[in-house]
């Protein structure tokens, strides 16, 4: 089963998201090397989930918008 992919984690710089291991970004173990795959928020900002389709459902799309607006106040 893969791992849920989280829509607003706290430090993404910190992590390589090109695959379900989420290797820390000094240690990549698929990578031999390469440089780190940013989280879409890093690309899109905030809201990345808003815009496209990225496959995640209504119930995900809400529980996110409802935490945005919490770290928001």
């Amino acid at each position: 089963m893969a791992k849920k992919f989280p829509l607003h984690p706290k430090h993404p710089e910190r992590i390589c998201w090109g695959c379900d291991l989420y290797c820390p970004s000094r240690s990549l173990a698929c990578g031999n090397g390469a440089d780190r795959t940013m989280h879409p928020a890093e690309m899109l900002g905030d809201d990345w989930y808003a815009h496209g389709d990225w496959g995640l459902d209504a119930a995900e799309i809400n529980a996110a918008n409802e935490q945005l607006i919490i770290r928001q106040h």
